[in-house]
């Protein structure tokens, strides 16, 4: 599985974007799409995950109601709608692959190359 993320950027405090993870190569039904981020000196977060084959979600509760995992599966692509941004969402955001319903980072095997969001305040 290969997985490229893209729609990073700079945006101030309250702004909107919308990043894209487009995924190719063996992609099972049963596979668990996440975000995760990862600013300067802190170790990696967990932020949304999404189910291919359900649509299941869960959301870290620092982006509750402010962000928005989707699927699209005859695209291959998932994208988290980030609205309300706040300057301590800077970071890098990376998707991942996995077999699990998991928060936890280890717990994915694929992942993309990352995406810089930059929120000034």
């Amino acid at each position: 599985v290969q997985l490229q993320a893209s729609g990073g950027g700079l945006v101030q405090a309250g702004g909107s974007l919308r990043l894209s993870c487009a995924a190719s190569g063996r992609i099972f039904s049963s596979f668990v799409m996440g975000w995760f981020r990862q600013a300067p000196g802190k170790e990696r977060e967990f932020v949304a995950l999404i189910r291919w084959s359900s649509g299941s979600t869960n959301y870290a509760d620092s982006v509750k109601g402010r962000f928005t995992i989707s699927k699209y599966n005859s695209e291959n692509t998932v994208a988290l709608q980030m609205n309300s941004l706040k300057p301590e969402d800077t970071a890098v955001y990376f998707c991942a692959a996995g077999p699990a319903f998991s928060t936890v980072a280890r717990n994915y095997k694929h992942w993309g190359q990352g995406t810089l969001v930059t929120v000034s305040s």
